[in-house]
């Protein structure tokens, strides 16, 4: 069997030539995504769906933006990537709608072996991530593979997603972990204690 079947089912692998080969040509996208100006926002939004695998309608990403494959990442709608954000896709990574993703995010789905021996056998693996809808993870965090991010839910900044996090809660640490859910309460807030002034308000929860 060859490495790129074996990945693509979960085994582990060796990155031979022909992965990357497969690597290379994203790679290419990527240096041209990193390098077009800001102000060229069709071309960078023409080259990001290009990278992306499965995008739906609003994918926004800021560079630099950096990824395996780019093809083992399926996303809804409007997803947003702040700068320097990094998903090793080499196991698929599904991201829901309305997704925030902070500066300097990374997404492992990659990984090596514990043990020396293994390691240098040169095999490696890929575990699929899940990220539900309406999910904003702070800067800096890091989910790890394996992980389900579940819908409505907060990762705070520089937290370390080892293991799975349900719907609708607040999470944060190393390892990561649930403080509290979200309730209803927490619509009138956008930071702490600080509430939307009635402007602000009526485009939370219009009538």
């Amino acid at each position: 069997m060859d490495n790129r079947t074996r990945r693509d089912l979960g085994l582990a692998y060796i990155a031979d030539n022909a992965v990357q080969n497969e690597m290379k040509a994203t790679q290419k996208l990527l240096y041209a995504f990193n390098h077009t100006d800001a102000e060229q926002t069709d071309q960078l939004t023409s080259l990001a769906y290009r990278i992306i695998g499965k995008a739906g309608k609003g994918l926004y990403i800021i560079p630099p933006f950096h990824c395996d494959y780019g093809t083992h990442i399926s996303v809804g709608s409007h997803l947003f990537i702040n700068y320097n954000c990094t998903i090793l896709d080499v196991a698929s990574v599904e991201i829901g709608n309305h997704v925030l993703l902070a500066p300097n995010v990374a997404i492992y789905t990659a990984g090596h072996p514990i043990h020396p021996a293994a390691r240098r056998s040169q095999y490696e693996y890929g575990i699929p991530v899940k990220i539900g809808d309406n999910v904003w993870i702070g800067g800096s965090a890091v989910v790890l593979p394996g992980v389900t991010i579940g819908s409505g839910s907060v990762i705070g900044a520089g937290s370390v997603v080892t293991h799975d996090i349900p719907d609708n809660v607040v999470a944060a640490g190393n390892p990561c972990r649930v403080l509290r859910p979200i309730t209803e309460d927490d619509k009138r807030f956008y930071y702490r204690d600080k509430k939307f002034d009635p402007e602000a308000w009526a485009a939370v929860c219009p009538e």
